[in-house]
């Protein structure tokens, strides 16, 4: 999927006639799809603003959420035991996630744009918390289901339970664990007892059956032949157990999807919030610009990008173009242009 570059220009004569021009050029020469990015009127404090308060609040939410958007379709595909099934979940999220942006509508309902800047960021923050507590106390149950369920198959796999005919109680308990390198320790049990004896169970290594069988002969110990209850009580435990982990399966898989379409949501309305306090940063009051969404390709993103230098010169004349450090993903470019340009990365699908 090509990535989407969120630019914003202010909306004087000048600005607008380059906006113009760059709708043509694009027109032209194909260089990208672009689409008009709606962002409300956003409450501005001016004292949050100029104090730092509300920046600080978003360059720490907003890598926060990026994080949670990879990993949560990266958990998805772990969690999925058919290969086939989470490609096409993810060819889904792919067409959708491209959808919302592109036809993007701010959430009225979930962000009401009356409420002060720092206000929506402190929602988004406390979204992506829940999400994370959830998504720990979920992951956990369900590989601890699954780890359960593997414990048993291999069990099942590798161990079986016999039966002995003892009449020497006391040499049995002594030597029984010595018949062959692989009886588990401490596994005999005293089932049944009459005058003539009792019968006890052992468990061992199903590839040592033979050996043990032949060397408690030689002892005067008598392995009985039975159709023993307790190996179908486990295979019934696992049948149980492999039912309930397709449905737990279901379960987080669904809630993957549902929250991970949160978060992205979350993640599209942090940015247009970043747009707008940099609109307002950048080109001052009353708030007046235009954002634009514009998708492109790697083969044409220079091209693109030399384009927009040269159309927006003007806003910043004095240095078009300077390089600033940024380590937080997701959220700045090395570049700094005169324009305001956030991108918005959608490789990890």
């Amino acid at each position: 999927m090509a990535d989407f570059w969120l630019i914003s220009v202010p909306l004087d004569k000048t600005t607008s006639a380059s906006v113009e021009k760059l709708k043509r050029a694009i027109t032209k020469t194909q260089l990208c799809s672009n689409w008009k990015f709606s962002i409300p009127d956003l409450k501005v404090s001016l004292p949050h603003i100029s104090q730092g308060y509300f920046s600080s609040c978003y360059f720490v939410i907003l890598p926060a959420v990026w994080c949670w958007i990879c990993v949560v379709p990266l958990h998805f595909c772990h969690c999925c035991t058919r290969v086939l099934k989470p490609l096409l979940k993810l060819v889904f999220f792919s067409v959708n996630m491209m959808k919302y942006v592109t036809k993007f509508q701010w959430d009225t309902a979930k962000y009401p744009p009356a409420l002060p800047l720092s206000s929506l960021v402190d929602i988004i923050g406390k979204e992506v918390l829940q999400v994370e507590t959830e998504f720990k106390s979920r992951a956990s149950a369900y590989y601890s289901l699954k780890a359960n369920l593997e414990h048993k198959l291999n069990n099942s796999g590798y161990l079986t339970t016999l039966l002995v005919v003892v009449n020497r109680y006391l040499q049995w308990e002594r030597s029984y664990e010595s018949l062959s390198q692989f009886v588990v320790p401490g596994s005999s049990r005293k089932l049944f007892e009459d005058g003539e004896g009792g019968i006890f169970s052992v468990t061992l290594f199903k590839r040592v059956e033979c050996e043990f069988k032949a060397k408690a002969q030689e002892s005067k110990f008598i392995v009985r032949e039975y159709c023993f209850d307790q190996e179908e009580r486990e295979q019934q435990k696992i049948r149980e157990y492999t039912i309930l982990k397709r449905e737990q399966y279901e379960i987080f898989v669904r809630w993957l999807m549902v929250n991970f379409s949160q978060l992205f949501i979350a993640w599209i309305h942090l940015k247009a919030i970043g747009v707008f306090v940099e609109s307002v940063l950048r080109y001052g009051l009353p708030v007046n610009y235009q954002a634009l969404l514009l998708q492109t390709d790697k083969k044409h993103s220079k091209k693109l990008r030399d384009t927009l230098s040269s159309l927006f010169k003007h806003l910043d004349p004095t240095d078009s173009l300077k390089y600033v450090s940024c380590d937080i993903p997701g959220l700045c470019q090395e570049e700094y242009s005169s324009y305001i340009c956030f991108p918005i990365n959608t490789s990890m699908l």
